[in-house]
């Protein structure tokens, strides 16, 4: 697939400098001087489609390289549409990424948003090493309420890979949503308006790891708690034998060598309280990033 990006950050005077940077049609990149305090030492990519999304068959590649030892964050302005599909054309993205020794490299984008009857495929591979340091931020929105789409869609896949030292595979994960003849995606997916996937990996980053597998192991014991009377019997369920359900879910759990990575799964009933969540638990990178993320 011909590559419409590529971004090249590396060291320059010991700053993380952008070197090499080119896209072309339907993608741009904008890049600010400065993001944040002037001590970050953190660049910043806003990726662009022309037009605010993808339309059906476009075909997105881009390509980073990240420099031992620099800081880079990749974001959006505003969430990713994707336009119907004519006929049945899937529009797709794809993503690689290297990150050197001692780099970190955050993918923060806003969600994405499938329209009615819309095809889309996008894969992201990371190649890092053993001491490298990855944010992954992951999520879909079951599309245009106001336009009353709810998991609308003809299909959405979103493959995520990481490789460690080249070609050792470390974290290999696909979400495939698709209309079914005998279920609707909307049916499946019940009341969750929202799926997400937060990737926390390395040394950078291992203070927020730990940090974000309390909050959500605390929240989620607060969340499905089944509350007792003062005698210590626990209350009946409703009477249709059904707990109602929380209307914000979220699971954590390592994986690589010596848990070296975390992964966050989320289901919500809005869009809202999965950026407030994303906002708090990742607020630690500001430091590292200059700002906080989904500030």
């Amino acid at each position: 697939m011909e590559k419409q990006g590529r971004v090249v950050v590396d060291k320059v005077g010991g700053r993380s400098t952008v070197t090499r940077c080119f896209s072309k049609y339907p993608l741009k990149f904008i890049i600010p001087r400065k993001v944040g305090s002037s001590e970050t030492d953190a660049v910043w990519v806003y990726n662009l489609t022309y037009g605010g999304g993808i339309v059906s068959g476009d075909s997105i590649s881009c390509e980073f390289t990240i420099g031992d030892g620099c800081t880079t964050v990749l974001t959006t302005q505003a969430s990713t549409k994707v336009y119907k599909s004519v006929g049945s054309k899937c529009c797709e993205q794809v993503l690689e990424a290297r990150v050197g020794s001692d780099a970190l490299l955050a993918v923060i984008p806003d969600p994405v948003t499938c329209f009615s009857t819309a095809r889309y495929s996008q894969k992201q591979v990371f190649r890092v090493a053993s001491n490298s340091s990855l944010v992954i931020v992951d999520w879909i929105t079951s599309g245009r309420h106001e336009s009353g789409e709810k998991w609308d869609f003809d299909l959405y896949k979103s493959a995520n890979h990481i490789f460690i030292e080249d070609d050792e595979p470390l974290f290999l994960d696909m979400v495939h949503l698709e209309r079914g003849s005998i279920s609707s995606i909307a049916e499946r997916m019940q009341d969750y308006q929202v799926i997400a996937m937060v990737v926390l990996l390395g040394p950078r980053i291992k203070h927020i790891q730990n940090l974000v597998q309390e909050n959500v192991k605390r929240m989620m014991s607060e969340q499905l708690h089944i509350p007792s009377t003062a005698s210590g019997r626990q209350l009946k369920p409703n009477s249709d034998n059904r707990f109602t359900k929380p209307s914000f879910i979220a699971s954590s759990s390592v994986f690589g060598p010596k848990g070296i990575g975390v992964v966050v799964r989320i289901a919500a009933t809005t869009t809202e309280s999965v950026y407030e969540f994303l906002q708090h638990q990742l607020a630690g990178l500001e430091p590292l990033l200059g700002v906080s993320p989904y500030h």
